[in-house]
């Protein structure tokens, strides 16, 4: 999650001279930052290019490329939307293709080729393999428009108001969305009340001995909790902006049963944790269940192209024509992108390379963690949305992307105070990069851990036994 705005420190030239034509480096990086029009005429609201302050132009694979021809390792991968690598020669070419022989562009939700070429392809490949029947809907573009979609539906399947969610959630920016989203800071910024949702502690916060679906259900069966029985319940199984925490099979198996149990239906988001991430196609198919309501984008068009889909099962289709719709759900670039993506999941191969990579990223995190007892470090995530949470120093996710972005590694954070360092980076990424870039998180983590005063390390010490 891209961190708030901070200023710029003593010593930054952004900090004390006003916007001009020519570049400068921001606090103390020799990197060009196209100062004059992106401060200029770009909204205070942008965050990433205050963590990264360069001009990127191109990019390939795992690699991204400034304007003045420096190389970044790419640990972020668009926030989740780049799992094949940038511009991957065989879905590019596809576009180029399409576009070449003037395939339709926007066509809402007529009929077109690359509709049904998607349709057939998403059945063939990702869902009859895995015995499912998913009716397939186009909300808009973004995730966001995907929950959207998934909470309307659900309330009016069941006739019910409230939406259950989670501590710590992350489901999308507009008002729907923000209404089963646990951070604080994105919903100050509705400006309006967030109604008809409860939220309920998720797995470990309450501490790892808290039995937190003990809790929930004794909210949902008393008569005087002051919860009315939700239409639906929303989870992520990783919680990708909150804090990498991890749902465990057996947690989501009850889960599923509470929701069986009370009448409601279970929403996975899987927009940023599916599509590959966590090794299977969706993160919860070796868990035992199946989602009522199933929300994808990020990484479904397989190029960087806007594109989401919200999955049902059919007995839930209960929309009538036009009910829900939006200019953008006919975005026929995305149709050919995503055809081309799904390809990589005809056979194991990438599965199989998604885990190998889990288990480098995994061991080296944990030596990485061993190293520094000072920070009281944990590895969190799983596949290869990973990352160390420490609460030692203020902002530690942060403060380690900052150290890796002065060694050209590009990655973010995680949690509500930035507290955990993460690692988002392509599925496709290749072996040595992937160890580079191990290689500057360790350095990075390193660097913050020893920010830490005589004081703090010694108490650290006596904590650690």
């Amino acid at each position: 999650m891209a961190p708030a705005h901070r200023p710029h420190p003593p010593g930054c030239a952004l900090s004390t001279h006003p916007p001009t034509q020519q570049r400068r480096t921001c606090c103390n990086l020799r990197r060009s930052y196209p100062v004059n029009t992106i401060e200029r005429l770009e909204s205070e609201v942008r965050s990433y290019c205050r963590l990264w302050p360069v001009e990127f132009a191109t990019a390939r694979g795992s690699l991204l490329t400034d304007v003045d021809g420096n190389e970044y390792i790419d640990f972020f991968a668009g926030a989740g939307v780049m799992n094949y690598g940038h511009n991957d020669p065989a879905i590019k070419r596809a576009l180029l293709d399409y576009l070449a022989g003037d395939g339709i562009v926007h066509s809402l939700d007529m009929a077109t080729s690359a509709k049904t070429r998607f349709l057939d392809a998403f059945e063939r490949i990702i869902l009859k393999p895995r015995g499912l029947n998913y009716k397939v809907q186009f909300p808009g573009p973004t995730g966001t428009n995907a929950v959207e979609a998934a909470l309307k539906l659900a309330r009016k399947v069941k006739g019910r108001d409230s939406i259950m969610s989670f501590t710590n959630a992350f489901h999308g920016m507009t008002l729907g969305s923000l209404a089963v989203t646990g951070n604080e800071m994105k919903r100050r910024g509705a400006g309006v009340p967030l109604n008809n949702s409860s939220t309920m502690p998720y797995f470990n916060f309450l501490g790892e001995e808290a039995q937190t679906l003990d809790y929930m259900e004794a909210y949902l069966r008393a008569g005087g909790s002051g919860i009315d029985t939700p239409a639906a319940m929303i989870v992520e199984t990783v919680q990708a902006e909150g804090g990498l925490n991890v749902a465990p099979a057996r947690w989501m198996k009850r889960l599923a049963a509470l929701c069986e149990e009370h009448d409601m239906l279970l929403i996975v988001d899987d927009i940023q944790a599916g599509c590959g991430r966590t090794g299977d196609f969706f993160s919860w198919e070796s868990m035992g269940i199946q989602p009522d309501i199933v929300t994808l984008s990020k990484s479904l068009s397989g190029f960087g192209l806007p594109f989401a889909v919200t999955l049902m099962k059919p007995e839930y289709d209960q929309w009538s024509p036009g009910e829900h719709n939006g200019t953008f759900r006919g975005h026929n670039p995305a149709f050919v992108t995503a055809t081309e993506a799904l390809k990589r999941w005809e056979t194991g191969e990438l599965s199989n390379e998604v885990r190998r990579k889990e288990a480098i990223v995994r061991d080296r995190l944990e030596a990485i963690v061993r190293e520094h007892p000072v920070l009281d470090g944990e590895v969190r995530g799983r596949g290869l949305i990973q990352g160390i949470a420490s609460d030692a120093v203020e902002g530690f996710g942060e403060e380690v992307a900052k150290e890796a972005f002065k060694q050209r590694l590009i990655m973010e954070t995680s949690g509500p105070e930035s507290e955990v360092a993460k690692i988002l980076p392509p599925l496709v990424i290749e072996d040595e990069l992937l160890a580079r870039g191990l290689d500057i998180v360790a350095e990075s983590v390193a660097t913050v851990a020893a920010r830490l005063s005589p004081v703090e390390r010694q108490l650290a010490g006596v904590a650690g036994g």
